[in-house]
């Protein structure tokens, strides 16, 4: 009998057989997550607690077979593929929230929770979680803990890192461990090493999180620029006036344009950038710092400039914000997004650099900023598969103007596979061998989520990207 014959037979035991799926059509579409890169597990398992976890990660480690968390499929950079097959680790039915203490502002979740199921079920205490990717009603607490996502809010608010207090954790050889953020001086921060790791040094299966009070008041307001250089003008006055909104986001024309054809937001199509900007807190702290707002913006050259008025007029101002990716799908069959971040200063200088390289690469680029931290999203839109090479040298080249401007190659999205490259260009091997000394020391074996992240060491060659496979389901 083969390890994954083993495998499939050892964990239907335990789990039950509607729990464990090894088809090859049904494990095909767990190939891939929201981005380019597509490779499917041989195997893949439903548990339904942290124990049946625990005889996953044990059977695999008999069997030497690879191990991938995958929460709502809704990662942007492979990080839920599987390049080396092995088994995927389903977390959809760890989908319940064990309890909510509005006295300590803290939630107990497993790791299948969707990010905005928690915040609804808070807000009848005046809480909510504050990390708001745009794709939060689908991605899990557990997918938002290995991956450190952000969103629009985490301006004023801070990644998912700053709001998780503990994280249960099923290890490479199936001991389970609860790691804690540190309370006081002394000792090493794991918890922090873990959150962001995107399931490389082990497996969460339940976290107590923080949550935060609702605010008092809140004022959305919108902008709208002849010029993206007048936009990234305003950014950067308002952060350098000590102005720390709740949210600044920055959409260029090619996205307005789209974004309003199709979620119909109000959005002013004939502006060249928009900044849709958000003040929360106390009613007269965010008056004061709304008119700074204001006035920072017309000083910067905004052409239009409007609060909004009631919460449905807010509601379908971030709606706009939230479907961008809808609205740009709707331009072109195929759109790769990426992520990279600058100095908020260096902003306007990446989105004229981004128009240059999507020039001589001739493909379209739409560009969304979380403009008060310089986390740019630009999506490359192309119409056919036999353009991949192209998408992908252009994605390439503008990651290495993030760099070149003394940025990072990812704000929120990860490495995964998507970056795995061009980390050499970011780090020394010194990092690189530091790093990898820290995932050997969580996994000696290198068995959870293998080929994601670190690049191996010097002198061995990258494995070739398994990107873009004309899978059925994707390209038609």
């Amino acid at each position: 009998m083969s390890a994954l014959a083993a495998a499939a037979a050892r964990l239907r035991q335990v789990l039950g057989p509607g729990a464990v799926h090894d088809d090859p059509y049904e494990t095909a579409l767990l190939g891939y997550d929201a981005g380019l890169d597509e490779s499917p597990p041989v195997l893949a398992v439903l548990p339904a607690s942290t124990a049946e976890v625990v005889e996953v990660v044990r059977t695999a480690g008999e069997l030497d077979l690879p191990v991938v968390a995958r929460g709502g499929g809704t990662g942007l950079s492979g990080g839920a593929t599987c390049p080396r097959g092995g088994i995927a680790v389903l977390m959809a039915r760890m989908n319940r929230i064990l309890s909510i203490e509005a006295s300590t502002r803290t939630a107990v979740v497993q790791a299948g929770v969707p990010n905005l199921e928690l915040s609804r079920q808070s807000a009848s205490l005046g809480l909510h979680f504050a990390p708001d990717p745009s794709s939060q009603k689908a991605s899990t607490i557990g997918g938002n803990i290995a991956e450190n996502a952000g969103g629009p809010h985490t301006l004023r608010y801070g990644v998912t890192a700053g709001h998780v207090l503990a994280a249960e954790v099923v290890l490479h050889d199936a001991t389970v461990r609860w790691l804690e953020a540190p309370t006081g001086p002394g000792g090493y921060d794991l918890l922090g090493v873990l959150v962001g790791s995107e399931g490389t040094l082990g497996l969460v299966t339940t976290a107590r999180v923080r949550l935060t009070p609702l605010p008092e008041a809140v004022v959305t307001l919108l902008a709208a620029f002849p010029s993206v250089r007048a936009a990234g003008e305003a950014v950067t006055r308002i952060v350098a006036a000590g102005i720390v909104p709740a949210a600044l986001e920055m959409m260029d024309r090619l996205t307005l344009r789209a974004i309003e054809a199709y979620a119909r937001a109000d959005y002013p199509t004939e502006a060249q950038a928009v900044l849709l900007a958000e003040v929360d807190g106390l009613a007269e702290e965010v008056d004061e710092a709304a008119a700074q707002v204001e006035r920072i913006c017309r000083e910067a050259g905004a052409c239009t400039l409007r609060r909004a008025r009631d919460q449905r007029d807010r509601d379908r101002l971030w709606k706009g914000r939230k479907e961008a990716g809808g609205a740009l799908g709707r331009l072109a069959r195929h759109f790769y997004v990426m992520d990279g971040v600058v100095p908020v200063s260096e902003v306007p200088r990446l989105l004229a650099s981004i128009d240059e390289i999507a020039e001589r690469h001739g493909l379209p680029v739409g560009t969304l900023v979380h403009a008060g931290d310089g986390n740019v999203h630009p999506n490359v839109l192309f119409n056919d598969r036999h353009e991949i090479e192209r998408v992908l040298a252009c994605a390439d080249d503008i990651e290495r103007a993030c760099l070149k401007l003394g940025g990072s190659l990812s704000g929120e999205h990860g490495v995964g596979a998507e970056k795995l490259h061009l980390m050499r260009e970011m780090f020394s091997e010194v990092d690189l061998d530091t790093m990898r000394a820290v995932r050997k020391a969580f996994d000696p074996g290198e068995r959870l989520n293998p080929g994601k992240v670190l690049p191996p060491p010097a002198g061995t060659p990258l494995p070739p990207r398994p990107a873009v496979l004309p899978g059925v389901g994707r390209w038609i």
